[in-house]
C-alpha cells in the first residue's frame, strides 16, 4: 500500500470470499482474473508479485518489516517450514499459473512462488504477533509517543475492513458474528485481532475447522468479547 496506493485494488480486490482459501476460483465471477482479495492464496501471490516488482530485496525488505513492527530481532524465516511448503505446492503453483495467463501476474512464477513460500514460513512468537499488529489498533502508527506512522489512518481503516470481512477465509461472516473484531487467521493455527484504540490480540491452536481457522483461537477470542464486552460492535 506505502508503494503502489490505490493502484494496487486495479490487481486485487476487496471482496469476501464464499469459496476456500486455496480456490482456482478467483472470484465469483468466473471470466474475472482479479481475486476476491489479498487473504486468499490468488490474492496474495498477487500481492507478492507487486512486492517483487516494488522492491530489490522482497525477501529482506518483508522480514526487515516484520522485525521492526514486533520489535524483535527473532523473527525470522524456518527453512523447513519453507522446503515444507515448496513440496506440497501443487494448488498454489496451478493457481500462479492461471494469474500469469491472465496478465496479473508479472514477474516469473517460480520467483513469485519462492518468496510466497518464504512469507508464509514467518517464525515468529504469540507475543511477537500481537506487537506486529498494533498499529492497526493505533490507526497507523507504530508510535505514538514519537508519532512514526507506518500506514495512513485511512489505509489501517481499509485493513481493519478487509480483516473483518475477509480474513478469516469463507468463513468472515461466522465469524464476525461470534467475535466481533477485525481478525486475520492463518492455516499454521494463528489468529491476529484488533480492537481499535485498545489493543492487538494473538492467539494460537493448531486444529483448524472446516474454512482453515483455529477452532480452540476462535471460541477463545469469543470467550473474550462477550466477557470484556470489547467488541466493534
Amino acid at each position: 500500500m506505502s508503494a503502489m496506493g490505490e493502484s494496487l485494488w486495479t490487481r486485487v480486490g476487496k471482496m469476501p470470499a464464499i469459496r476456500s482459501f486455496n480456490t482456482l476460483q478467483m472470484t465469483d465471477i468466473s471470466n474475472c482474473t482479479v481475486p476476491a482479495n489479498p487473504f486468499i492464496n490468488a490474492g496474495a501471490l498477487v500481492v507478492t508479485d507487486c512486492l517483487i516488482s516494488n522492491y530489490q530485496d522482497p525477501k529482506l525488505e518483508i522480514v526487515s518489516f516484520s522485525r521492526v513492527l514486533s520489535g524483535s530481532l527473532g523473527v525470522k524465516y524456518d527453512p523447513v517450514v519453507v522446503a515444507s511448503e515448496a513440496e506440497t505446492a501443487f494448488t498454489n503453483r496451478k493457481i500462479a499459473k492461471k494469474l500469469k495467463a491472465s496478465g496479473n501476474i508479472h514477474n516469473s512464477i517460480e520467483d513469485v512462488l519462492d518468496l510466497y513460500f518464504h512469507q508464509c514460513s514467518i517464525k515468529m512468537s504469540c507475543v511477537d504477533l500481537a506487537k506486529a499488529f498494533l498499529f492497526l489498533a493505533n490507526k497507523g502508527a507504530v508510535d505514538i509517543q514519537h508519532k512514526k506512522i507506518l500506514v495512513s489512518s485511512p489505509q489501517a481503516k481499509q485493513i481493519n475492513t478487509l480483516m473483518l470481512t475477509c480474513g478469516t477465509y469463507n468463513g468472515a461472516g461466522e465469524f464476525a458474528h461470534r467475535v466481533g473484531l477485525p481478525s486475520k487467521s492463518g492455516v499454521g493455527g494463528g489468529i491476529i485481532s484488533i480492537i481499535p484504540g485498545v489493543a492487538s490480540i494473538c492467539v494460537w491452536s493448531p486444529e483448524l475447522d472446516s474454512c482453515g481457522n483455529s477452532v480452540v483461537g476462535s471460541e477463545a477470542l469469543e470467550l473474550f468479547t462477550t466477557m470484556t464486552g470489547k467488541s466493534i460492535f
